[in-house]
């Protein structure tokens, strides 16, 4: 199975005292990579997300967005220091007497006096909550993950379009491929009557021809081409990360279609090579985004 590593996911889950939006989005990456932005009193639960994520992606860098509203999140208590209080009663009452004031102190002006009270907020997280985020993150996480078997089905798609394009290409190199030789064999007879009138010396023109098909032998370069695209097929069969692999073996049939193009002197292979060579470079673009 072929996956893309691009991807988008987006879920909410709501109760009587929240709402929580969970979005992700998946980019290309040589690794996995996973970022997660969360309200602070919530990141304790940022592992907990990422293990939640990891059997939906096995390449690719993926963004997580939170987003948590409602009444619940965070408790509020008044706290008072008392012993302030306590201090600033007895030096008003203190400065009553020195001063001969008649000031009454009250409740209400003590509490209005700086650093008397506070309100205190406490972090409002219990199982039901941690519940309604993980369902949340799931459900993105399927979410992303649908859409990156989309993409990858039209990656495979247009890739399997491709192989049969290199196919095509080594069907008629092979064809072709022992009319080289003969070839050579005719331009060097014609070459060489051209410039000498006289009986050409047989045994130098066979040595010439057997040279030159060592060098132009391309069946080698075929036969691994064959073996690598076996390899490819075989590989946009399996279910585990395929792209690193794929992009190996992209790597090397664009070495072996190299080599036949340096070898062989025909202009109907030349021709094929450019043609095997372009098929190639899509194929090596669609790999890059496959997981």
């Amino acid at each position: 199975m072929v996956y893309s590593m691009t991807g988008f996911g987006r879920s909410t889950k709501k109760n009587e005292q929240l709402a929580i939006t969970v979005e992700m989005k998946s980019v290309n990456h040589r690794f996995r990579e996973i970022s997660i932005r969360i309200p602070r009193q919530w990141m304790a639960f940022e592992d907990k997300i990422k293990k939640a994520i990891l059997p939906y992606v096995k390449r690719g860098k993926v963004e997580v967005f939170v987003n948590i509203e409602g009444d619940g999140l965070v408790k509020r208590k008044l706290h008072i220091d008392w012993e302030l209080m306590e201090d600033y009663y007895h030096n008003l009452q203190r400065a009553n007497e020195q001063f001969a004031l008649h000031d009454r102190v009250t409740l209400a002006h003590l509490f209005q006096l700086e650093g008397v009270t506070e309100i205190m907020e406490e972090e409002s997280v219990n199982e039901e909550m941690e519940q309604l985020l993980l369902a949340a993150v799931k459900e993105a996480a399927e979410q992303l993950a649908l859409m990156r078997k989309q993409e990858g089905e039209a990656l495979l798609a247009d890739i399997k379009a491709q192989l049969s394009q290199i196919e095509k290409g080594v069907q008629a190199i092979e064809k072709w491929a022992p009319d080289v030789i003969e070839h050579y064999r005719e331009r060097l007879l014609k070459r060489i009557h051209e410039l000498v009138p006289l009986p050409a010396d047989e045994s130098r023109i066979l040595t010439e021809v057997a040279i030159f098909a060592e060098k132009a032998d391309i069946n080698e370069e075929l036969k691994r081409i064959r073996s690598h695209l076996q390899q490819v097929a075989a590989t946009l069969q399996t279910d585990e990360s395929i792209g690193r692999k794929l992009d190996f073996l992209v790597q090397e049939l664009n070495r072996e279609i190299n080599t036949i193009g340096a070898k062989a002197n025909d202009s109907r292979i030349a021709a094929q090579v450019v043609e095997m060579k372009s098929a190639l470079e899509k194929i090596k673009e669609q790999v890059q985004n496959i997981e």
